[in-house]
């Protein structure tokens, strides 16, 4: 049965939780007696209720989780069992029950735990995750390793219904049922719509389709009828029409799975019988369960969307009124964008808005309300979106696909295939472009300028701030062909944003500020402490704008007036706007000194946006200290630094 205790507000002070405090690894939570696994759950979900409200993160995803986590591990034989989260939100219950319970107050800061799996991090993180639809691939490629190695163990891989609709999952999944591999694939189904086959009758012939006594029956029948075809024939489908009267089961059956369910996901001794139930069995297994997503704290279940993620909850002492808020907050990049959108929708009926399951991430849901007929959320779908827009824009429509940039990762071949190649009017708006913060590097944005310079008709455009955005996405959907505009997450400088619909000049930058010796020639949102730098060297600033097409002319004229030129870019310095400009100059056979400032050549990990681009020598000071240490060298070496 389901604990139905319900957590109304979330604790101010660390609860109390004597059994939790136990449990250091799962092997101590497998010697816990079942009746106690109710206990836990509730000092789990109150723990972590109070650990989020710490710090802040993922929320919802990890409370709608907490039994079947807990049941897993108890269960399985982890770390040697493979458990494997697909994207990752749901996994702060498995980091607490894993070792990690008093290290949780460090999640998502800068050198404390990651908000995802982390392979790096613990033993229990098979595969590190933060995209979603790979965790049936990753824990299929365990299950033929252990084959390979002679190994009995077990491969678990947990995925929700949003990261279901992607083309991977069912790749992956017709795959290991070819392959008739030995691995568990529990899909957590948090779809409210599919609640009212979750009751007594469906639990019920959930634990008999997993028991191995049916099971058993089955493939003995199997072997009995194996010389009577029509027989055999007669018998699948009359299974097969039995359990499609109880349960969704025929599509995964056909893809080689044994399914069960749909099950209640909140009940503890329910979700343990039914693994217990299908760890005694071989080749590859489908459990359905049905969760509630913030289960337990009766706002995120009211609200699931608004609390997938959380805030860090700062108490205030009950003297101290409430800050007031300011009376004109600046927006988001993501608000300029929704809000571009539906102006330009009003004055262009073409113009068509897809995202892959990011309405709300991407300012969609204004839009959406405004104009359903021409809003299309493809779900969890990145490939599809792009191939979407592409078939609109060949009958006369103008798509504009909103998607972050680390999702357009997914989709290179279709950008470059369905839409370059044959140079469609498709317009990109990159949202988290750049580093992103917290998420740390599954999410960063720090590849997009590289993959797409190098792609022919492909406009790439990168503002420094918010109404140079809005100018921005309008030049790209007045262009006759591809075209991107990338944007950072957050808020930007507070620039004035401009009413009406112009344009830019097509690849013409602009000086911001006149100096002498350096030219520091800014790409995107880091021109705020460009200019800061450059009041302390007295350094030229340009606002690049473009990187395809790039301003030449603006580039030879600083090249011609300044001893050295510095490229700035929240981006990879490997193959980014920097590589445009060196390459410019070389055709123009300039000898010119060149500084790029950029992204370093790893994986930058997680904290707080501001340190990570202290880290990286992109705030004022580190460019300022570039900047003085190259003039030293050039010095040094005998060149020429100043007019």
């Amino acid at each position: 049965m389901q604990d139905t205790y319900t957590f109304k507000e979330i604790p101010s002070r660390r609860p109390n939780t004597p059994l939790l405090d136990r449990i250091d690894a799962p092997a101590q939570l497998r010697e816990l007696p079942i009746d106690q696994l109710h206990q836990l759950a509730r000092e789990l979900r109150s723990f972590l209720l109070w650990s989020v409200g710490q710090t802040g993160g993922h929320f919802g995803a990890g409370l709608g989780v907490l039994e079947l986590t807990i049941a897993l591990h108890y269960v399985f034989n982890t770390p040697e069992d493979r458990l494997v989260w697909d994207v990752g939100h749901q996994a702060y219950p498995h980091k607490i029950l894993t070792g990690r319970r008093e290290q949780m107050g460090t999640i998502r800061r800068k050198g404390g735990l990651a908000g995802f799996p982390k392979r790096g991090e613990s033993e229990y993180d098979t595969f590190g995750v933060g995209h979603s639809s790979t965790s049936i691939s990753a824990a299929l490629g365990m299950a033929i390793a252990a084959r390979m190695q002679g190994i009995r163990r077990k491969s678990i891989a947990v995925i929700g219904d949003g990261a279901m609709t992607a083309g991977m999952a069912f790749e992956a999944l017709n795959h290991a049922g070819h392959l008739n591999s030995d691995m568990l694939v529990v899909l957590n189904d948090n779809d409210m719509s599919i609640s009212r086959n979750v009751g007594g009758l469906s639990n019920y012939f959930a634990k008999l389709l997993s028991s191995r006594t049916y099971n058993q029956v089955r493939d003995s029948g199997k072997k009995v009828l194996q010389g009577a075809p029509h027989l055999m024939a007669l018998a699948r489908k009359t299974e097969e029409h039995v359990k499609g009267l109880i349960a969704p089961s025929t599509l995964f059956e056909e893809l080689g799975f044994n399914y069960i369910g749909p099950i209640d996901g909140h009940n503890l001794p329910l979700l343990v019988e039914t693994l217990e139930n299908i760890r005694e069995l071989d080749g590859p297994q489908f459990l359905h369960v049905v969760t509630t997503k913030g289960k337990g704290f009766a706002p995120a279940e009211a609200d699931p969307i608004g609390y997938h993620a959380i805030n860090k909850i700062d108490p205030l002492p009950p003297s101290q009124p409430k800050p007031v808020p300011p009376a004109t907050p600046r927006p988001k990049y993501a608000n300029v964008f929704g809000q571009w959108l539906c102006d330009a929708a009003e004055q262009d009926e073409r113009v068509v808005g897809i995202t892959p399951a990011m309405c709300e991430g991407s300012d969609l849901l204004a839009f959406s309300q405004r104009f359903p007929e021409r809003y299309f959320d493809v779900a969890i779908a990145e490939q599809h979106a792009v191939t979407l827009a592409a078939g609109l824009a060949c009958d006369g429509a103008k798509p504009v696909v909103a998607i972050y940039s680390t999702f357009l990762q997914r989709a290179y071949d279709q950008l470059i295939h369905d839409v370059a190649i044959q140079n469609l009017d498709v317009l990109f708006a990159i949202d988290r472009a750049g580093l992103v913060g917290e998420d740390g590097p599954t999410h960063a944005g720090a590849f997009d300028i590289s993959f797409l310079r190098c792609i022919p008709n492909l406009v790439v455009m990168t503002p420094s701030d918010e109404n140079e955005t809005r100018r921005m996405l309008q030049t790209g959907l007045l262009y006759n062909g591809p075209a991107a505009v990338r944007y950072p997450r957050g808020t930007g400088p507070g620039a004035r944003i401009e009413p009406g619909l112009q344009p830019l000049p097509l690849g013409r930058g602009r000086r911001v500020r006149e100096g002498s010796t350096v030219a520091i020639l800014n790409f995107g949102t880091l021109l705020e402490p460009a200019l800061q730098a450059a009041e302390a060297l007295d350094a030229t600033v340009a606002d690049m704008r473009f990187v395809k097409p790039l301003d030449e002319d603006l580039v030879l004229a600083l090249a011609e007036q300044h001893e050295l030129l510095v490229t700035l870019e929240e981006n990879v310095v490997a193959g980014g706007a920097g590589s445009a400009v060196t390459e410019c100059l070389n055709q123009r056979q300039v000898t010119q000194p060149v500084l790029q400032l950029g992204l370093p050549d790893r994986f930058v990990d997680h904290g707080k946006r501001e340190e990570l681009l202290a880290e990286c020598g992109l705030d004022a000071q580190g460019i300022r200290q570039a900047i003085a240490k190259r003039l030293k060298q050039m010095a040094q070496a005998g060149l020429k630094v100043a007019k």
